[in-house]
């Protein structure tokens, strides 16, 4: 509903008050008098009109709201319900929506932050999550970039060159993803409408830039990480880590679809970093158990996208793959040497249960009390109380 008001108005911060003020009206009128027949429908309205009522009283003057007035109330031909119901049209606006978020303009953390808030959907919070930064801060770096986006005029357009945003819009198709499945916002553990909203985005994506090796790699990361979905947590909500899930509860048809997406991408080439993180998934996805995965090539795969894309977070998980190749020992000295994850809960984690299996239980449960003060989801949390009480 915000893409289609943004694109209706040409104004994104106008299209985000509006469906705002319309959720308020809806929680105030739906309780007295009940959810209306065309949900969606009666909110678009509700939203499109304060809309046009706020630009009306902006008006400087009564001459541009007179010349002004036949615009505002006319509505698109052939858009007054119909973008609202089919996920095709709303999924166009929302694409348009998305790279107008992730405009150069912007600076990358904007980028990504603006359009997981306003496209994502997700809050305030979980995205000053996502980013390990407060709240305020994050809340203040889309008020700005609203505002640049306004001042310098950004059009909501698809460009002619997609080249330039496409790293930005995968990172966020990501992020979105990511948040999916262990979510830092309220009390559900997973949240499925994220998942395949990024999946369906990233789908998407890919009909836009059909030679982009690295949209099919994202493509496929998420079908192989969705797939696993119905097993990551128990019937009690706690977490099941991925050498204890049931692999028969996999959904194969996901896993069918992602394999054919990797090998088409890997044959095209070149395998950048998304695909790199996909052909890791693959490993984990085909794998009969935990005890068949191929760690030496996992580990290879990890050094390849630690030089492909150099970060902390990537070092950290090439040494959890070392660590399951070559021991434990080995991991532990590839995470002394990572600089900048003192406050990363999960190096903690990495950290301590490679300690326990290396038998030192005491400096694992240090390690994972560490961890346990930086854990952002109550399922994370439960998880860790119950490793130091067992380690104890």
């Amino acid at each position: 509903m915000l893409a289609l008001l943004a694109a209706r108005f040409g104004d994104l911060d106008l299209a985000d008050e509006s469906v705002q003020d319309a959720l308020v009206q809806a929680v105030e009128t739906w309780s007295a008098n009940g959810i209306p027949a065309n949900p969606p429908g009666w909110l678009y309205t509700v939203a499109h009109n304060r809309a046009v009522d706020r630009l009306r009283r902006a008006a400087a003057s009564a001459r541009r709201l007179a010349a002004s007035a036949h615009e505002l109330t006319r509505e698109p031909e052939g858009r007054q319900e119909v973008p609202i119901v089919e996920h095709t049209e709303v999924g166009d606006e929302q694409l348009r929506l998305m790279l107008l978020c992730c405009h150069p303009a912007l600076d990358r953390d904007t980028q990504v932050a603006l359009t997981l808030r306003l496209v994502g959907g997700l809050t305030t919070a979980e995205i000053a999550g996502a980013f390990l930064v407060p709240e305020p801060t994050l809340a203040q770096r889309i008020v700005r970039a609203k505002r640049k986006i306004r001042a310098a005029r950004i059009p909501l357009t698809i460009p002619a060159d997609l080249g330039e945003r496409v790293e930005v819009l995968l990172t966020v198709l990501l992020l979105i993803f990511n948040e999916s499945y262990l979510s830092r916002g309220g009390t559900q553990t997973l949240r499925v409408d994220l998942a395949e909203q990024a999946i369906r985005l990233t789908d998407r994506a890919r009909t836009l830039l059909p030679d982009e090796g690295e949209v099919e790699g994202l493509l496929a990361l998420e079908l192989y990480l969705h797939a696993r979905s119905a097993t990551r947590v128990d019937a009690g909500g706690e977490l099941v880590l991925l050498r204890d899930q049931d692999r028969s509860l996999w959904d194969l048809e996901l896993i069918r679809r992602a394999n054919a997406v990797v090998r088409r991408a890997a044959a095209r080439g070149p395998i950048g970093p998304f695909l790199l993180q996909a052909l890791i998934a693959s490993q984990h996805a085909n794998a009969p158990t935990a005890a068949d995965t191929d760690w030496p090539l996992v580990a290879d795969l990890y050094a390849r996208l630690l030089s492909a894309a150099p970060s902390p977070v990537v070092a950290l998980n090439r040494a959890v793959a070392v660590a399951e190749a070559d021991g434990p020992r080995a991991g532990l000295a590839l995470i002394d040497d990572i600089d900048g994850l003192d406050d990363y809960y999960l190096l903690h984690v990495a950290r301590g249960e490679l300690l326990a299996r290396a038998h030192e239980p005491s400096a694992a449960v240090t390690a994972l009390r560490r961890a346990l003060e930086l854990a952002p989801s109550p399922a994370e949390q439960r998880h860790l109380h119950r490793r130091i009480a067992a380690l104890a």
